[in-house]
C-alpha cells in the first residue's frame, strides 16, 4: 500500500504540467503578499477565470493542433471576425440562437479552410495558418469597414457578466464544460488515439491504417469551432465586434498550450495543462497590474514566457 502511495505521488510529480501548477499558486502567493487589499479575494479570483476564458477555449482548440505536429496562428484573426460576424447578425434582428450558432460556424469554417490546404498543399502549417491570419484580419475589417461595430447583445452578454452571490459566470463554465469533453476525447476515444499517432509518428500513423488527412482536416476544424466559441464570448465580453481585437491571442494560446507541457513537434499534450497555462498568463497579467507595473513590462514578461515555454519543450525532448 506504501510502496503504491509513492508511486502515485511520483507519478503526479511527473506530470508536465506540474511545474506549471507550482509556478501558478507560488506565484498567486506572492502578488497575494505584495498587493494583498486588491489581488487577495474571491472578486480577483473570479475577474481571473474570466479573463481566462477566452484564451482557455482557444487552448483546447490548440493542444489537439500542436499534438499533431501542427501550429495555428489565425486564431486571434478567427476570434475577431467572429466578433464582427456576431455583430453584425445581430444588427440585423437575428434571433440569438441563430447568432450563436452562426459564430460557431464562421469558427468552423475558419479551422477547415486552414486543415484543407495544410492537407491538399502539403504546405507546412506555420505558413498556411500565416496566410490565413492576414486573410482572416482582412476579412473582419472589410466587413466592419474598418471600424468597431456596435450592437445590441440582446442577452448574450450575460454569459460573461459577474453574476450575482459569487457564482461563476455562465462562460466559465462554458470553458470548463469544453475543457472535459476536450480531455475526455483525446484520452478514452479512436480519434483522440489517432491525433496522438499521427502527432507521434506521421508515417507510422499511416501504415497502421490511420486516415491522416482526415485526421488533420477535422482537428483543425475543430480548433476553429473552439475559436469561434472563444470569439462569441469574446464579444459577450466586449458588446462589441472589433476588427482589431485579439491581436497577438495566438502567442497567448501556444505559450499556455507549450507552458501546459503540449510538444512542439507533436504527440504530447495535456487539456489540464493547457488549462493551468492560461491561468499562469492570466495572472501574471493580472499580478502586475495590481502592483502597479506598467503595460509594457507585462509585455516584456509574456515574451518571456514564451521564450522560456520553448525552451521547455526543448528540454523535455532531451534524452535522459
Amino acid at each position: 500500500m506504501k510502496r503504491f502511495l509513492v508511486a502515485g505521488r511520483t507519478d503526479f510529480v511527473r506530470r508536465p504540467w506540474f511545474g506549471p501548477l507550482l509556478a501558478l499558486l507560488s506565484l498567486y502567493a506572492l502578488f497575494s503578499f505584495i498587493s494583498p487589499q486588491t489581488f487577495l479575494g474571491a472578486t480577483n479570483l473570479l475577474t481571473m477565470a474570466r479573463q481566462t476564458v477566452v484564451v482557455a477555449i482557444c487552448s483546447l482548440g490548440m493542444t489537439y493542433v500542436i499534438m499533431l505536429g501542427g501550429i495555428d496562428l489565425s486564431v486571434g484573426s478567427a476570434v475577431a471576425l467572429t466578433t464582427v460576424v456576431v455583430a453584425r447578425a445581430l444588427q440585423a434582428h437575428a434571433p440569438p440562437l441563430a447568432v450563436i450558432v452562426l459564430g460557431l460556424t464562421v469558427g468552423g469554417l475558419t479551422g477547415l479552410i486552414n486543415g484543407t490546404l495544410v492537407t491538399a498543399l502539403g504546405i507546412t502549417p506555420f505558413i498556411v495558418t500565416l496566410g490565413t491570419m492576414s486573410l482572416l484580419r482582412g476579412a473582419a475589417k472589410g466587413l466592419s469597414d474598418e471600424q468597431k461595430i456596435d450592437a445590441d447583445p440582446r442577452g448574450i452578454d450575460a454569459w460573461m457578466s459577474m453574476p450575482e452571490h459569487g457564482l461563476l459566470p455562465p462562460g466559465v463554465w462554458i470553458a470548463l464544460f469544453a475543457a472535459i469533453v476536450a480531455g475526455v476525447a483525446l484520452s478514452s476515444t479512436v480519434f483522440g488515439r489517432h491525433v496522438v499517432a499521427v502527432g507521434s509518428n506521421e508515417q507510422t500513423a499511416r501504415l497502421c491504417g490511420v486516415p491522416v488527412a482526415r485526421v488533420r482536416i477535422l482537428v483543425y476544424t475543430l480548433a476553429g469551432v473552439l475559436a469561434g466559441l472563444a470569439g462569441v464570448l469574446e464579444f459577450a465580453t466586449l458588446t462589441v465586434g472589433d476588427p482589431t481585437d485579439s491581436i497577438g491571442l495566438e502567442l497567448e494560446v501556444i505559450a499556455a498550450v507549450v507552458i501546459g507541457g503540449a510538444s512542439l513537434s507533436g504527440g504530447q499534450g495535456s487539456i489540464v495543462g493547457a488549462l493551468v497555462g492560461a491561468l499562469l498568463m492570466t495572472e501574471i497579467k493580472t499580478g502586475c497590474t495590481h502592483v502597479g507595473l506598467p503595460n509594457w513590462v507585462q509585455e516584456i514578461f509574456t515574451g518571456a514566457i514564451i521564450v522560456i515555454a520553448v525552451a521547455l519543450d526543448r528540454v523535455r525532448k532531451k534524452p535522459g
